[in-house]
């Protein structure tokens, strides 16, 4: 039940965000609507293709075999068997900071991405969590979910910004006719790309819920993948991480996001309580037989 949840709630996202790229486009006509999406998709498209390239090399990855790094294959191997799924690549990133990512535009292009500070911070029960966790967001294909989500908000923003000039350089007889038309124009452009960003970053809570719960039942353990998340989110708290913003929402615990409530709504990641709250929840439905 869980799992279909956020894959409705996804798709009622990603339907909102279109609405709100054809309302806006309806201010302008088809041809500005359609050049929005053509720019929006022109410049997302090369970073479907190449941002796992991009972000490996960002934080210095190292693509390691199964005999530099046994443990971290073995469990792979065991977990993608589970989940009938290709294996991914695996890189090991030589920082002392806990976390991980999955990247990867489809299963046979996936890899995942691990630090030495997860390696040497979680249990073996743990890592497999996490492990399982990053897994599933190639299985569900999240790099694809986002990107479309991305190339939506950024034809919103195109639109917006031209809809913003227009209203500052329209002719003073357009005002005279169109009486608070500008004024209208220059709220729709400030609110419509802060509207497309709440929901693009509603997408990312969805699917890291979403990868929780489809990590936990390939793994079939998630409490440990609970107690993973509970020490990874104590350890960023305590030791701030390198992490660049803009690739911050890759990573399993996301130590850039505010504690308060409002900063909540622009987080990429859902309450790490919530978080391991529903993991427990589903634990104990997987004991007493319940998990769908």
């Amino acid at each position: 039940m869980t799992r279909i949840n956020n894959q409705v709630k996804t798709i009622v996202l990603l339907g909102g965000l279109s609405a709100l790229l054809v309302g806006i486009g309806a201010l302008f006509g088809s041809g500005f609507l359609y050049g929005a999406i053509a720019l929006a998709v022109l410049l997302n498209v090369g970073a479907y293709f190449f941002s796992d390239r991009l972000v490996l090399r960002m934080y210095g990855a190292q693509e390691v075999g199964p005999d530099e790094a046994p443990r971290l294959h073995r469990i792979v191997d065991d977990l993608v068997q589970r989940a009938a799924m290709p294996k991914p690549r695996l890189f090991v990133i030589p920082a002392a900071y806990a976390n991980a990512f999955a990247t990867g535009r489809n299963p046979q292009h996936g890899a995942v991405a691990v630090t030495q500070g997860i390696m040497n911070l979680l249990t073996e029960r743990e890592l497999r969590g996490v492990l399982a966790h990053e897994l599933a967001h190639i299985k569900n294909r999240d790099i694809l979910v986002s990107t479309i989500a991305a190339v939506v908000a950024a034809a919103i923003g195109y639109l917006a910004q031209a809809l913003s000039f227009a209203a500052f350089f329209g002719s003073s007889s357009d005002e005279e006719h169109e009486g608070g038309g500008a004024g209208s124009a220059l709220l729709v452009a400030l609110v419509a790309p802060l509207a497309a960003t709440l929901i693009q970053l509603g997408v990312s809570r969805a699917r890291e819920y979403m990868a929780d719960d489809t990590g936990a039942r390939i793994c079939g353990d998630p409490e440990a993948l609970a107690a993973a998340l509970d020490k990874l989110d104590t350890r960023a708290t305590l030791e701030p991480s390198q992490l660049e913003p803009a690739t911050a929402s890759l990573f399993i615990v996301n130590p850039l996001a505010g504690g308060e409530r409002l900063m909540r709504w622009f987080s990429t990641h859902p309450p790490m309580e919530e978080r391991v709250r529903r993991l427990r929840a589903l634990a104990m439905d997987m004991r007493m037989g319940l998990a769908a």
